[in-house]
């Protein structure tokens, strides 16, 4: 998700590292902080692979600045990431959020209400965090409080999201309809 982050908001417009790293600490939670070595090798692979660039610019302070640039071939690879995201980046919440924050992104809204028909069916299976053998547990099957409050807030939250991305699915139809 790193790399779906960057090319993500330097699709918004070029930035400074510092600017770069605060905005994705803002969006991956503040539990969750992004070091300078995971972001600057992350850097340093697109730039490799020719999807970001690089300017250096003069400071106030004397060491020249860099700054990063989306390069055409890099928002071909951010569009792709958010086309196919599968896999984990569908069934991961957080990882999911990514993808949702730069889904706008995406030229067509076909290609857009597919992402959340993939995230809509993973929602829509049984699962839980408890299981009985093979057979999820639901809430009202565990004796343990603390248990029960995790099954029963991860149920409301599945509920709606699912409300808001079946939403989200019937006015794009409502409003194809009247086009």
């Amino acid at each position: 998700m790193i790399e779906t982050m960057i090319l993500g908001f330097l699709a918004e417009g070029a930035l400074h590292g510092y600017e770069l790293r605060r905005q994705m600490e803002h969006l991956h939670g503040y539990a969750r902080t992004i070091s300078d070595g995971t972001l600057y090798p992350a850097i340093a692979r697109l730039v490799k692979s020719g999807f970001i660039t690089r300017e250096s610019e003069a400071s106030k302070s004397g060491a020249p600045r860099q700054t990063l640039h989306l390069t055409d071939a890099g928002r071909e690879r951010l569009m792709a990431r958010l086309r196919d995201a599968t896999d984990h980046d569908i069934t991961d919440g957080s990882r999911f959020f990514v993808v949702l924050s730069f889904l706008s992104m995406l030229p067509l809204e076909t290609e857009r209400n597919a992402v959340l028909r993939r995230r809509l069916d993973y929602l829509e299976q049984p699962a839980s965090f408890f299981y009985d053998g093979q057979k999820p547990l639901r809430a009202a099957e565990l004796t343990d409080p603390y248990r029960q409050g995790i099954l029963i807030s991860a149920r409301a939250t599945n509920r709606a999201e699912r409300d808001w991305i079946h939403g989200v699915l019937k006015a794009t139809t409502a409003q194809e309809e009247t086009t």
